[in-house]
């Protein structure tokens, strides 16, 4: 492990949390009660792709990013 690694993880974290910030206000409200945990470059990504879809309606990428996670929570599912 380099010495430096703590100021890279802090670096990190900012840049993370800058991100997070950076996103539209309606995202980071959908982000608050998601189920799972999201990059934020990630999820940025989906909601342009959702309200592209959408055609710039909030409702439906909300809807989107739901069936996303969904989708993503059914794959890490473990099988019956």
């Amino acid at each position: 492990m380099p010495r430096n690694a703590p100021l890279i993880e802090a670096r990190d974290r900012k840049r993370t949390m800058a991100d997070y910030d950076a996103l539209p206000p309606a995202l980071r409200d959908w982000l608050a009660g998601a189920r799972m945990q999201w990059e934020p470059r990630s999820a940025h990504r989906a909601w342009r792709k959702a309200l592209w879809k959408g055609l710039g309606r909030t409702h439906v990428a909300r809807a989107h990013m739901d069936a996303l996670e969904e989708a993503a929570l059914r794959k890490q599912a473990p099988p019956d």
